[in-house]
């Protein structure tokens, strides 16, 4: 290249002023100096400033940096050799983290930056460390495929896993579902398909699409479950408010009853009724509940206020009752039969005169009053068996039935009286009466026949 001419002088002008000081050009870094003398070794340049470099076994140009010292001119291709070797290094450093494209396009990238370069420098040597590279890449490519596989399986069996357990929940008889609870639970495995398809490892479109058609089935199979539960629930919710108010207009119309017992045990029945009905919805329920609550209140107000009027009179009764078990507990041991007999005939007609006692002594009394009869009754026998054993057979098998019927008409009319049930307590009594005086009639004829 030629040198170009001196410009010729000019005539002196007057004086500038003074210039901007110039802008310094950016220091490139020093090379090491061992570095640059290796790489020179496969370098040279001519008188003219052409630059030569030996490659695959011969020589050719690489450039060419005239009017300069050869150091120089050699030094700016030695450079841009350490440069592709500086980034054969970077890729050699940087290949662990590399995905497969990075790698493919660096690989090609320095392949053709290698094939002729206007640089100074073991350019086979690098070519070499190049192919070892690419080998290595090639190694990290393959470990690549086998994470991405084996991602790409874990993935699959996690996405598989959600639409596993959605299939089970929309499985679950929806009698036993607790909508609220397994209606969160699907919405969180929504959430959690979303963030593996955002975020996650990517599946095959085959895999994904015939995973979210299992997926949305069972998501579509559930809320059909539910939106199918909660109408028989509602249709079950009114007919139980149905049923419930006719209840409540029963409980209505005996609320003002005086007919205390069997009033007692229709509202027993219709509470049983209540409870079979099922439940209304909640406002429902709860408002037809105190309906139905007050209008048993108003009756068992009454009736509580009459028993406590009637206990209050029993309390005088039980006094009088109180002094005829006395005397009549007086009797025992029995010694005069027939004394004793008769004196207790007397007795149960004054206690049967007496009437009634308040609920919670009653069945203490009558405990004691049995107490006394079965022991007279038991000194009868006693004095049967040892008088004529014909009559005693006779006796006994007469008097022993009227004595079981007696027992069991005792204890009917025990139960009738803790119930309150007023029939059932005049049934009892008469028929206790009636058995009484068969079995005193029995006694009179054996004794009579002795």
């Amino acid at each position: 290249v030629p040198r170009p001419l001196p410009r010729p002088a000019a005539a002196p002008a007057a004086p500038a002023a003074p210039a901007a000081p110039a802008v310094p050009a950016v220091a490139e870094a020093p090379l090491d100096p061992a570095l640059v003398t290796a790489a020179a070794q496969f370098g040279r340049v001519d008188a003219d400033g052409t630059v030569y470099v030996t490659d695959r076994g011969t020589e050719r140009v690489v450039g060419q940096f005239p009017d300069a010292p050869a150091e120089e001119a050699i030094l700016l291709y030695i450079r841009r050799y350490l440069d592709l070797e500086a980034q054969v290094a970077l890729f050699e450093a940087r290949l662990p983290q590399l995905n497969g494209r990075d790698i493919d396009t660096t690989v090609a990238n320095l392949t053709a930056a290698l094939e002729e370069p206007a640089a100074v420098g073991d350019l086979e040597g690098l070519r070499t460390r190049l192919a070892e590279l690419t080998e290595r890449a090639t190694e990290r490519k393959r470990q690549l495929a086998a994470e991405r596989e084996a991602a790409r399986a874990q993935a699959l069996a996690e996405r598989t896993a959600i639409v596993e357990r959605a299939e089970a929940i929309a499985a679950i008889d929806p009698a036993r579902v607790q909508w609220k609870a397994q209606g969160e639970e699907l919405r969180t495995l929504l959430e959690q398909w979303k963030t593996a398809q955002r975020s996650g490892v990517r599946l095959d479109r085959k895999d994904e699409d015939a995973l979210w058609k299992r997926f949305s089935k069972a998501r579509s199979t559930f809320d059909r479950n539910r939106r199918t539960h909660f109408a028989e629930l509602d249709a079950q919710r009114k007919r139980a408010k149905a049923v419930k108010e006719e209840l409540i207009a029963r409980a209505e119309a005996l609320q003002h009853s005086t007919d205390w017992g069997p009033t007692t045990a229709a509202y027993r029945e219709l509470m049983d009724e209540w409870k079979r009905a099922g439940r209304a919805a909640r406002k429902d329920d709860d408002a037809l509940w105190a309906r139905f609550r007050a209008a048993q209140d108003v009756f068992f107000a009454a009736r509580n206020a009459q028993n406590a009027e009637t206990e209050a009179a029993y309390a005088a009764n039980l006094e009088v009752k109180n002094e005829i078990l006395a005397e009549a507990e007086k009797l025992l041991p029995v010694t005069d039969v027939k004394s004793a007999r008769a004196a207790l005939r007397a007795l149960q007609d004054r206690w049967d005169a007496a009437g009634k006692v308040p609920r919670e002594a009653m069945q203490r009394t009558e405990a004691r009053m049995r107490a006394v009869e079965k022991a007279v009754r038991d000194a009868e026998e006693a004095e049967w068996r040892s008088s004529n054993p014909q009559k005693r057979v006779r006796a006994e098998g007469f008097a022993a039935q009227l004595q079981a019927s007696i027992e069991r008409l005792e204890d009917d009319l025990a139960k009738a009286q803790r119930t309150g049930n007023e029939s059932k307590i005049r049934s009892a009594t008469e028929a206790l009466e009636a058995q009484r005086a068969f079995l005193d009639q029995a006694l009179r004829a054996a004794r009579e026949a002795r």
